[in-house]
């Protein structure tokens, strides 16, 4: 994958040449001007500007200190993004103007399928000023540009070269922090404002250069919620996002990237759930059942490891007399195992991952996607309950979903050990998973009481995933006896570890009644 890095910068705009002065500024000892730049960069971009409505530029720069392909991607940091760059060449089609693969995995979930072809050109004359500290590191680099902007004509993309008609023309200086601090960032700032410059009105180059082709990006929450409305669709826009910044995570196979991306579906899929007085059910349902299936395709990568890590305990507990090869060659058939299974364990990951991103390069998915950002784009808002006061709404769908959890808790505890208390202890658990994401949801109005009520259930729901969990391992050790019994082999260590594993349940059975107790409080 291409190069990350962080880059905080501030924009400015006037007319003419800023008279810009680095003298005296704390901690620089040194200005330097190097010879001025010619920067020739080509923006790529759906024909539906795709990535404009996202915030993200993908551009092939040549001329200057970093020619390549830079995407910039937006982050939660005030002037910050990240910016991921690939060298020129590194594209297989670059003759042809495509982007590397690296970066157009890093946006498919953007770009759903949708071809990226050029849409603008900037020519730029750049002057840098470099402030540099006493061992000559740069803190920050000033750089006044001059630019001119072609735009393609609007069509389909394609990969032959587009017909460009020429743009608007601008000066812009930019300030880019290097080893420099935001107190650094403020004084040029202080500076630039008193010699007669302004913030740029326009956050990119990109987005002056299109103008009244800007596509608007997708509007977010507000900081506090007014209404049970706002308070729905801040935290789907919050999920939606989580989704998007995921994808590119779970495509590379980072640790913990799957999980966190099942848990950012669950957590929209049972907004819809609890939030079905304020948005049309009519509507959400089937979003609904599709998040379903991306949790379920989520879910079948991640139970593997979460089986196999339990497998792995029980198995590292038992008597070493009883650890045959028989009975790792079994685990092993599964695609689980130790240590010393890496490679088939690591065979079995690869496939499971690539299925996996097959799901997310099809249309299925890609509609999810189109679908989630419709919604928060026209709400279906079901009034006047979608405009009654956050605050109450919202506290009403908390007790409500705490309701509903402990009717499931209260029904399985009352149930004697066996299946029948299995099921209804994994129904709790996903009851405990709707309270927590619903008074999650409530945090933005109802603030630090509804905090420590998600706290509290978050116990609840990891009490119960533990014991969900071991009856998953004891489910499946089940046919593995069956099959050595079959073989004339010694089913001793399975009894074992399915003996093991129905103490652990015994345990967390003990322990939930005084658990809910605690948590059984009023939001």
């Amino acid at each position: 994958m291409g190069e990350r890095v962080a880059e905080t910068e501030r924009k400015y705009e006037a007319s003419g040449q800023s008279g810009f002065e680095a003298d005296g500024l704390a901690g620089v000892a040194e200005v330097r001007r190097p010879a001025a730049d010619r920067l020739d960069a080509v923006y790529y971009d759906t024909a539906g500007l795709a990535l404009v409505a996202h915030r993200t530029t993908l551009r092939r720069r040549t001329g200057g200190q970093d020619a390549g392909w830079h995407l910039k991607l937006p982050t939660a940091q005030a002037d910050t993004r990240t910016e991921v760059h690939a060298p020129l060449g590194s594209a297989t089609g670059e003759a042809t103007g495509e982007p590397p693969e690296e970066l157009r995995t890093e946006v498919a979930a953007i770009v759903r399928g949708h071809p990226l072809a050029p849409v603008v050109r900037l020519r730029t004359t750049r002057r840098r000023t470099l402030l540099l500290d006493d061992e000559g590191r740069t803190l920050a680099e000033i750089a006044h540009d001059e630019v001119a902007a072609d735009l393609a004509e609007p069509s389909e993309p394609r990969s032959e070269e587009p017909s460009w008609t020429p743009g608007p023309a601008w000066t812009e200086t930019e300030v880019e922090l290097a080893e420099g601090g935001a107190d650094l960032l403020d004084a040029v700032e202080e500076r630039l404002l008193a010699a007669g410059m302004r913030r740029s009105s326009s956050p990119s180059k990109l987005a002056h250069a299109l103008g009244d082709r800007l596509v608007p990006p997708l509007p977010g929450p507000p900081a506090v919620p007014e209404t049970a409305g706002q308070t729905a669709t801040g935290y789907l826009y919050e999920q939606l996002t989580a989704l998007l910044a995921l994808d590119p995570a779970v495509r590379r196979a980072e640790e913990d990237a799957v999980h966190r991306m099942r848990v950012a579906t669950r957590r929209a899929r049972s907004a819809l759930k609890s939030f079905g007085r304020e948005l049309d059910r009519r509507v959400t349902d089937p979003l609904g059942g599709e998040l379903k299936w991306l949790a379920g395709a989520l879910g079948l990568e991640r139970d593997r490891e979460v089986l196999a890590e339990r497998l792995a305990r029980r198995l590292a507990e038992l008597d070493p007399a009883l650890t045959g090869e028989a009975l790792r060659r079994r685990l092993r058939a599964r695609g689980e195992g130790e240590p010393s299974t890496e490679a088939a364990t690591a065979g079995s990951a690869s496939s499971a991952h690539a299925a996996l991103v097959r799901e997310l390069d099809g249309a299925r998915y890609f509609a999810l996607l189109d679908g989630m950002e419709a919604l928060l784009a026209a709400p279906p808002f079901l009034r006047p309950a979608a405009d009654a006061p956050a605050g109450t709404s919202a506290a009403a769908t908390v007790r409500r979903d705490h309701a509903r959890l402990r009717a499931a808790v209260e029904t399985a505890l009352a149930m004697p050990a066996g299946d029948d208390r299995d099921t209804a202890l994994h129904d709790a658990r996903k009851d405990a998973k709707r309270a927590r994401y619903s008074s999650e949801a409530a945090t933005a109005v109802l603030g630090k009481r509804a905090a420590a009520h998600t706290s509290r259930l978050k116990g609840i729901q990891q009490l119960l995933g533990e014991h969900q969990d071991g009856y998953l391992c004891r489910t499946a050790l089940v046919p593995l006896r069956a099959d050595a019994v079959a073989a004339g082999e010694d089913p001793a260590p399975y009894d074992a570890m399915i003996r093991r594993e129905r103490e652990l349940a015994a345990g967390v059975e003990a322990d939930l009644p005084a658990a809910w107790r605690e948590a059984d409080q009023p939001v």
